[in-house]
């Protein structure tokens, strides 16, 4: 991946481009009034834009770029806000105070769901393995403004990591959080909206191991819960409960500790 600026950039846009490029790893190729598409032809590689008002991703071969926007968060949290249910909050028993993994981040969604279900006195911590994925939900989560004071606190609570799932499950401690997510659904059925369809240029496809799961258990002190496809084998194959739903592409598992 190279980083480059917008097409009308200033010096303090500039300057913040290399310095995203240093953190990234990656290189900065200055603009020089050439489109995105002129620079990848050229360089074959996908592309953060550092605009003044947001980052911008350009997948290599995609003519639309993407950015962080809170997606589907946005009417689900406004549901809860008027007293409904959300399927992930009540599968989960998400309640204030309660700390929360989500092993699958993607843009967030889910993430910041579960935050404004956790309020200020729980936490979430959100792994994406991906770094220019990682560091552009990063991003968005704290400068992103919904309009919602709750919406804004709940993305600003969420503590993003860059890594692969397995490792960070191996790193922590016995019981380090009350709920561990998974949700393959990132890698398949999310990404055939086409908002988001370059999205699947950076999928890490990890899977659902054994031994991700044996971690993932001993990490949760209360469940580990599964949003996965109505046709999924996964329920079954690992011993989730599942909470199924009327006319929904894609059903919640959970499996409760003793």
């Amino acid at each position: 991946m190279f980083v480059t600026t917008a097409g009308r950039t200033t010096e303090e846009m500039t300057a913040l481009a290399r310095e995203i490029a240093g953190e990234l790893n990656a290189e900065f190729v200055p603009r020089k009034k050439r489109s995105i598409m002129a620079i990848q032809e050229k360089l074959f590689d996908n592309c953060l834009v550092v605009g003044k008002e947001r980052l911008e991703l350009y997948p290599f071969g995609e003519k639309e770029p993407f950015f962080f926007h809170p997606n589907s968060a946005m009417f689900r949290i406004k549901r809860l806000m008027n007293g409904e249910n959300d399927p992930l909050v009540e599968g989960g028993k998400l309640a204030a105070g309660m700390s929360f993994l989500d092993c699958t981040l993607g843009l967030g969604s889910d993430s910041i769901v579960a935050s404004y279900a956790v309020g200020t006195r729980g936490f979430v911590t959100g792994v994406e393995a991906r770094p220019e994925l990682s560091y552009l939900v990063k991003t968005g989560l704290k400068s992103w403004d919904s309009g919602y004071e709750a919406i804004n606190q709940a993305m600003g609570n969420i503590k993003v990591v860059n890594g692969y799932s397995l490792d960070f499950l191996k790193s922590m401690d016995d019981d380090s959080f009350d709920c561990v997510y998974f949700d393959p659904m990132f890698d398949e059925s999310i990404l055939e909206s086409d908002g988001i369809r370059g999205l699947s240029h950076f999928a890490v496809y990890e899977g659902l191991s054994k031994q991700t799961m044996d971690h993932a258990l001993r990490v949760a002190k209360q469940r580990v819960i599964l949003k996965d496809h109505f046709r999924s084998t996964r329920f079954d194959e690992f011993g989730f409960k599942v909470h199924r739903r009327k006319s929904a592409k894609f059903h919640f598992g959970v499996i409760e500790k003793e």
